[in-house]
């Protein structure tokens, strides 16, 4: 019997209780007709039943492309152990994965997307499992969370402390998966894949090994089939004896609303003067702001949110080659891409697994890192990964944590308070009218990143806000520099109710941040 199969087929294969593991980024790199085809048999035969799901990074979104969502049936799934999930405006529905996760109907965990990673080389290696301290004193810790998203999770713990070496460390036991479902573009007759369409690879050559080396199944989704022999060997990113079922899907997205994009798998190169900049605006501020710590030469790692937007401050300042940045699909240099794309880049220099490039996230690496934040408590503690009264707001911690752990320098950005109404001139920004929740808070609701651990460990930390940028100290939250147009006493040491103090040598922020025009800076 030959590789290629239907997604029906393939599916059959999958036995009840099964751990399956899935290679996905939201709709990067999704296998979504094979999860789809899963969910369809479960409807049809009630089979498989059980199953426990890994995911590094989110399997689809909000958007369009369903991945988890198509398996989030009771009966189905009795785990789900993911880095992220799909996240979307409070306008949209709730997806149904969080709905069994908010009403306690599948053990469901939060971990760390490095960690995933880790633990499916230690599983293919056949070593004794994770051991780490990525994630101490944060959720990720058996002293607050231990990763569990609800009671049913919390009741079955996957993680613990462990003393070595006279050091505290966690210790992730292996979850060993039967099944992988990864995705690639091409497949040859004999199951070799390539990845010339994608915009990343992911981690599905990892999960590959980890599966077949305890005698799994590997289904791979791809867009089209050559024939054995044809596709050169360099370009063979997971070799055929890796997998073992091939699922053609031509109509495979690249990314979320992106069919196919050339620029975004490096075919071409898009002129620079073809990226949009920045729309202005108290965002664009702040990301100006965070921009003028870079320094000509470094790399720097991107996350979602305000952050997103300091590649396009660099390009509107004429330096968009002046900083290597890293994210954690893969992608090397270039440009980040923002909206739906976000996690893909264009014109970049290379595309790095993202189990290697977590390796070097973990290990700091990198000069700086540009993140954003929910909330921040008085010890300097950051929580992006929940949100109680609206869960799917935020995927989860993702890759903040392995990224965050041992960074030399973070910056995060964000607004002071949510809600508030702000005034911009070219002159200085001013509150109108203070904001409906406070983000500096006495405790977060979750921690997503300790002070406290970065405070010992020398880290330097700062906060960029649209009022001050803030800096962690071991006395707390400073802010050492002001906007023009902010009353400190009013706009910053009442609004966060005494949380934020001004430094007595606290400056004034640079007019030119605030002006509808290139600043003139230059990393």
């Amino acid at each position: 019997m030959g590789k290629h199969v239907t997604a029906a087929e393939a599916v059959a294969r999958i036995p009840d209780d099964a751990v399956v593991t899935v290679s996905s980024s939201s709709a990067l790199g999704c296998p979504d007709a094979v999860l789809k085809a899963l969910g369809e048999r479960f409807r049809a035969e009630g089979h498989p039943r059980g199953l426990t799901t890994l995911h590094p990074i989110a399997a689809g979104d909000m958007y369009g492309v369903k991945g988890i969502d198509h398996i989030a049936q009771d009966g189905l799934l009795a785990r789900v152990i993911a880095g992220s999930y799909p996240s979307g405006p409070s306008n949209l529905p709730m997806p149904e994965i969080w709905k069994m996760v908010v009403e306690d109907r599948v053990a469901a965990y939060n971990v760390p997307s490095g960690i995933l990673f880790d633990m499916h080389r230690d599983v293919a290696a056949r070593r004794p499992g994770v051991l780490t301290r990525v994630g101490l004193e944060t959720f990720v810790d058996p002293i607050r969370e231990g990763c569990a998203m609800n009671a049913r999770a919390a009741a079955s713990p996957i993680v613990q402390r462990q003393d070595f070496g006279g050091e505290t460390w966690l210790h992730f036991p292996n979850i060993v998966p039967n099944v992988a479902i990864i995705r690639a573009t091409t497949a040859d007759e004999r199951g070799n894949l390539t990845y010339e369409h994608e915009g990343a690879y992911l981690g599905g050559l990892d999960q590959a090994i980890a599966t077949r080396n305890h005698g799994g199944l590997v289904i791979a989704q791809v867009k089209r089939m050559t024939a054995a022999g044809s596709l050169r060997p360099h370009d063979v990113h997971v070799p055929g004896h890796l997998v073992d079922l091939i699922v053609v899907a031509p109509d495979q997205k690249q990314t979320t609303e992106t069919q196919y994009d050339p620029a975004i798998s490096g075919e071409i190169m898009r002129p620079w003067d073809s990226f949009s900049l920045a729309e202005h605006g108290v965002e664009k501020v702040i990301a100006r702001r965070a921009a003028m710590e870079l320094r000509r030469g470094q790399t720097a790692n991107l996350g979602f949110g305000i952050s997103a937007m300091v590649p396009r401050v660099l390009l509107e300042e004429g330096h968009a080659q002046a900083v290597t940045w890293a994210i954690e699909q893969g992608a090397v240099g270039g440009m980040p891409l923002t909206g739906f794309a976000f996690g893909c880049a264009s014109n970049a220099d290379a595309f790095v697994p993202s189990p290697n490039q977590f390796s070097y996230f973990q290990g700091g690496g990198f000069d700086q890192t540009f993140l954003s934040f929910l909330e921040v408590d008085v010890e300097g503690n950051v929580n992006v990964s929940k949100l109680g009264k609206k869960p799917y707001l935020t995927a989860g911690c993702g890759g903040f944590v392995d990224i965050t752990a041992h960074a030399k320098k973070i910056v995060f950005s964000g607004f002071f308070e949510a809600g508030a109404e702000l005034s911009l001139t070219d002159r200085g920004l001013t509150v109108a009218k203070p904001g409906k929740f406070a983000k500096m808070v006495d405790q977060v609701e979750h921690v997503t990143f300790s002070g406290r651990r970065a405070v010992a460990q020398g880290q330097d930390v700062i906060y960029v806000t649209e009022r001050c940028v803030i800096r962690l100290t071991a006395q707390g939250l400073q802010a050492v520099e002001i906007m023009p147009g902010i009353d400190p006493a009013r706009d910053i040491v009442a609004a966060s109710g005494g949380r934020v103090q001004v430094a007595e040598n606290a400056t004034i922020m640079p007019v030119a941040l605030l002006r509808d025009k290139p600043m003139g800076w230059s990393p």
